[in-house]
């Protein structure tokens, strides 16, 4: 469970007191809409599922899993099927060796999607470890499926282009940059982020 809407509300609330130019901001596009997702193994599988493909192929790649694995597409069933079954709904070999780590970590209990660590560094270093999700993946898995406060992506291109706009700067500042700048907003950074991408969106800034 992501960052509830009310939670959201007076974490932006808190920046916009500490910053002016956020205050600026929030005037003029109001305040983000929460992003929740599901915690645990299937929005992971999902966002390998959708790595590098448009949304419809994403779609229709999910769909053939339910219809072959069932809804919950166990990870168990996943692992059972070969090559071509999983070929059949879609998955390139990339996409198959990605499932099957995220499956054989979930099964073999090495992972525990339910009990991650709460330093927030050290639940990164355990999602990484899963082929194919990388810290970005792993941050914003952590910010939509757990909610998690003071998850910054600052390598979100997004991120970086959105903060850039909030505070008027000449260009977009690269991720260091980024990283930096948001020190003094700890422990809200994760609704930083969401309200980054929200003005990122919009026309009005």
């Amino acid at each position: 469970m992501g960052i509830a809407e009310d939670q959201l509300h007076a974490s932006v609330d808190w920046l916009a007191a500490r910053e002016p130019a956020i205050a600026a901001a929030l005037a003029k596009v109001g305040y983000p809409a929460a992003r929740i997702r599901e915690r645990g193994y299937r929005t992971l599988l999902r966002t390998i599922v959708g790595q590098q493909v448009s949304v419809a192929a994403a779609s229709s790649m999910w769909r053939k899993l339910e219809a072959e694995l069932g809804e919950d597409i166990p990870p168990h069933e996943l692992l059972a099927r070969d090559f071509d079954a999983l070929r059949a709904c879609g998955l390139s070999r990339q996409k198959q060796g990605y499932a099957r780590s995220l499956c054989e970590l979930v099964v073999s209990g090495e992972l525990d999607l339910h009990s991650l660590p709460a330093d927030d560094e050290e639940a990164i270093a355990q999602l990484t470890r899963i082929k194919g999700i990388g810290r970005w993946s792993a941050e914003i898995y952590l910010l939509f499926a757990e909610g998690r406060p003071d998850i910054w992506p600052a390598g979100d291109l997004a991120v970086m282009a959105g903060l850039g706009k909030i505070l008027d700067l000449p260009e977009r500042p690269d991720e260091k940059a980024t990283r930096a700048m948001a020190e003094p907003w700890r422990p809200h950074r994760g609704a930083l982020a969401i309200f980054t991408w929200h003005c990122y969106d919009s026309t009005a800034i």
